[in-house]
């Protein structure tokens, strides 16, 4: 049997796809976060749900802390978000507590996070010279 959930593989081939769209726009709580792999090198990008907190952004790692984009970010210790039509160089990465993690989110998505059963967070710091511009 596979380690991997079936539900983390809709998302990661099909989700994520349709989901990347709205990352794109100027509009709604999903992010391109842009990495490199730990082994391969190889550029990755993934969507996630963020939310702005201050100098940075809040991520519910709803599938914990062992997903692979996340271990790619730890290694290589740098990685740039693609939100709202702006890309923000991330200079570090801390874990923060459910509370304060869950608070960050509006009301509507602390509810879908508690019912998934989030319990990891973290805030991503961008460069406080503000966002770079996308090409």
């Amino acid at each position: 049997m596979s380690g991997v959930h079936p539900m983390r593989s809709f998302n990661k081939h099909v989700l994520n796809r349709v989901t990347r769209k709205f990352a794109e726009s100027s509009r709604g709580s999903f992010a391109v976060i842009r990495h490199v792999g730990r082994r391969s090198g190889k550029p990755y990008e993934t969507t996630i749900m963020v939310w702005p907190m201050g100098d940075g952004f809040v991520i519910a790692l709803t599938y914990g802390p062992e997903v692979d984009w996340y271990r790619n970010v730890q290694a290589a210790g740098h990685c740039t978000i693609l939100w709202h039509g702006k890309e923000y160089a991330i200079e570090k990465v801390e874990a923060i507590d459910i509370k304060t993690g869950l608070l960050a989110f509006p009301a509507r998505f602390q509810f879908i996070l508690r019912m998934l059963g989030t319990r990891h967070f973290i805030k991503m710091l961008y460069q406080t010279t503000g966002p770079m511009s996308v090409a």
